[in-house]
């Protein structure tokens, strides 16, 4: 038995759960859990930005980002969990009328972290739950210290969560978050508040 990390990319997660599972609400403890079997779990890091506030901040921007910090709050404090929090840049207003918003640090945080961790021999294997391109780098730096490497990733069959098809090709293996793995680490409704 190995030793594994876990690395969730926040937003993909949220993705994933709401184009392929309607929004179920997950046991996260469950789902790091899950991506690290059978291997002991070293810890998991959850990634993400809170949401962006204008200023003044408007009451919806207020609502949303008390909502994101309870949630990041309550993951730091299950065991060998890590929420690293990057920053969330407005770029402007888009064609369709729509603001912009760019994520700052996530994709570094991770890719460091995973690199680090590799690097020093502390994990035999990383589990990455992302459809982005932008981790190949760190996979293949976790590959090259002898780290076996599993994508968790959406639908294949979805053009909203599928992921890149280089990241899918460069993973030692793949697991895609189905309809029965879901099922088996939703929050139980004693669980939901």
């Amino acid at each position: 038995m190995g030793v594994a990390a876990i690395f969730l990319d926040g937003a993909y997660v949220e993705k994933v759960l709401r184009f392929d599972h309607a929004l179920l609400p997950i046991d996260f403890s469950k789902l790091a859990q899950e991506m690290a079997a059978p291997d002991e779990l070293l810890r998991a890091h959850y990634y993400h930005c809170l949401p962006y506030q204008s200023n003044p901040p408007t009451v919806e921007e207020k609502e949303r980002y008390a909502m994101r910090h309870r949630f990041t709050t309550a993951l730091s404090f299950l065991p060998r969990f890590e929420v690293r929090l990057g920053r969330l840049a407005y770029r402007g207003i888009g064609s369709d009328g729509k603001p912009i918003f760019q994520q700052k640090r996530v994709d570094c945080m991770l890719g460091v972290d995973m690199a680090l961790l590799a690097g020093k021999g502390k994990i035999t294997n990383v589990a990455i739950f992302t459809g982005d391109s932008d981790f190949i780098p760190a996979i293949e730096a976790a590959k090259r210290e002898g780290v076996l490497v599993t994508l968790w990733h959406g639908s294949l069959t979805s053009d909203d969560t599928k992921p890149s098809r280089e990241l899918f090709e460069i993973a030692d293996e793949r697991k895609e978050l189905t309809r029965e793995i879901a099922a088996k680490i939703a929050l139980q409704p004693k669980q939901r508040r």
